[in-house]
């Protein structure tokens, strides 16, 4: 299979997002009046394969699901549930922190693929490290790419994202790339190369819904990566994305607003 024609996987959490709209952000201790609600499929990894199905990628999921709409107590995905993926259909997997003491075990399947492999044919590994969790701090050396969040950041007392791309830079593996979004503040990535690249945000005219915007930032920057763009193009892309699905409630709209320039990508 050539590589161009394989998929992304992404391997995570998939949950219920119950969405409550109120008239302004609700002030602490205080009661507002619901305007609407809807619930939409959530998690971040589930997000994240959703925009990219969206942007045109061929994708699939990987975590527990339920038979009914609602459920408690799914369990992560583990290394023995991982083996049985056929990984020659896989050009990306990106991870979504989690159950990190199996995660390592999946990712080392697919370092041991990779070393059988010519450079060109390898799986380019992500990890996403979002929560404050010292077990998840053994993903950094892991990711081709890795993606830490603001909350880490602020947690070991980086503000900013150029500060944390700098300061994380140790853990990550040689030949790695960094990247850390700050909400409106854009984000910043960090190579091999050790040049900082950033990009502004784009925020969009009335901002509606944030829900996912990390999510979907991951999703436009591995979607960019994987089709062989530029890292200050997969940078900007992916917060142009973050930027404009916060002006719209959930993903839907997403392909319809960029459909123009995804054409010479798909």
């Amino acid at each position: 299979m050539e590589n161009q024609k394989k998929k992304i996987l992404c391997v995570g959490l998939v949950c219920l997002d119950i969405i409550n709209v109120v008239e302004k952000y609700p002030e602490e201790d205080t009661d507002s009046r619901c305007l609407s609600q809807r619930w939409q499929r959530g998690g971040n990894a589930s997000n994240s394969c959703t925009v990219l199905s969206s942007l045109g990628a061929s994708c699939s999921f990987m975590g527990s699901l339920s038979a009914g709409p609602v459920a408690e107590n799914l369990p992560d995905v583990t290394a023995a549930d991982f083996s049985k993926v056929e990984l020659d259909q896989f050009k990306w997997i990106h991870w979504e922190g989690r159950n990190a003491e199996e995660q390592v075990k999946m990712i080392e399947r697919v370092a041991k693929y990779n070393s059988t492999l010519p450079q060109h044919q390898r799986i380019t590994v992500s990890v996403e490290i979002e929560k404050t969790r010292e077990p998840l701090y053994q993903l950094f050396p892991l990711g081709d790419v890795v993606f830490v969040s603001k909350d880490v950041a602020r947690h070991f007392g980086f503000e900013s994202a150029e500060a944390a791309v700098r300061g994380f830079y140790s853990r990550v593996k040689a030949g790695a790339v960094l990247i850390c979004a700050w909400a409106e503040k854009g984000a910043d990535a960090l190579g091999p190369d050790d040049v900082i690249i950033h990009s502004d945000s784009f925020p969009p005219e009335t901002l509606v819904d944030t829900l996912g915007a990390g999510d979907t930032f991951n999703a436009a920057v591995i979607y960019t990566l994987s089709n062989g763009g530029s890292l200050q193009d997969a940078l900007t892309f992916g917060c142009r994305v973050a930027g404009r699905k916060c002006g719209f409630h959930g993903y839907d709209s997403i392909r319809e607003h960029f459909e123009d320039e995804l054409k010479p990508l798909n």
